[in-house]
């Protein structure tokens, strides 16, 4: 290939399919145009920033590679539906292994609906195993939103089929007899609860959005169960359904 003769919109082909080789892509970074140095220089920033992102996932993979080096199973947890007024909090259990390269993984806050939606079933087909945990509005209810989702994540655990020899969770502990690492903001420093808290988030999100159907006039399908305006204005027209938490203050008012 004669590299003098291609024009800026051939060059950019080329990089864009990765078709090119060492000493090719040296001349392109000495091309004196200024369409070739502009382009050269956003691939190069396309480099830098594939780099960044690489070494955040490895960075966020560091706690699993501590249990992986002692070669255990461990599993990353996470909860969802601490705050809402309705609904039942939920709980996903991950396991992962040295083969998961979801470098879009992350805490399910920092990312859009779509890239959810779009993360779950590619995580669902990467991951060793998940599973959920779901405690009911009576469970709330009967021992408190903390002790809820604590029994959510225990239930995840138990229900996976490849059994954890490690635990990684997102700022709390469970009842179980496994080594357990508590970690602040776990979500955004796990890989494998970072994945937890997307398919956990995903699947209440779709629960809420089937107790739209049932319960209408509440806006759940937006709001998923949070105290939003429309929310508010629902339980005060339209009084209480049986999936709201009545031991939380704001559906109180309305018993």
């Amino acid at each position: 290939m004669a590299t003098n003769k291609l024009t800026v919109g051939q060059i950019k082909t080329h990089l864009v399919d990765g078709e090119f080789s060492r000493i090719e892509l040296e001349e392109w970074r000495s091309d004196s145009r200024k369409g070739v140095r502009t382009l050269m220089g956003q691939f190069d920033r396309q480099i830098d920033q594939r780099k960044a992102k690489k070494a955040a996932f490895n960075e966020r993979l560091a706690f699993e590679r501590i249990a992986w080096a002692d070669q255990e199973i461990v599993a990353g947890i996470d909860e969802v539906g601490r705050g809402p007024l309705a609904g039942p909090v939920v709980a996903a259990a991950v396991v992962i292994d040295e083969n998961f390269d979801l470098q879009e993984v992350h805490d399910s806050k920092q990312l859009s609906l779509k890239a959810r939606q779009e993360l779950d079933l590619a995580i669902k087909n990467k991951v060793v195993d998940y599973a959920f945990g779901v405690i009911s509005v009576e469970m709330i209810d009967q021992v408190n939103i903390y002790e809820a989702s604590r029994l959510a994540m225990k239930l995840a655990v138990e229900n996976l089929t490849v059994k954890p020899q490690r635990l990684l969770i997102d700022a709390m502990t469970v009842d179980l007899d496994l080594p357990q690492e508590k970690l602040i903001k776990g979500d955004d420093r796990s890989i494998s609860i970072g994945a937890a808290s997307i398919l956990a988030k995903n699947f209440r999100d779709a629960l809420m959005q089937d107790y739209a159907q049932t319960y209408p006039g509440y806006d759940f399908e937006h709001n998923a169960g949070y105290g939003t305006a429309k929310h508010l204005q629902g339980m005060a027209e339209l009084g209480i359904t049986p999936i709201h938490r009545r031991s939380f203050a704001p559906v109180k008012k309305y018993l």
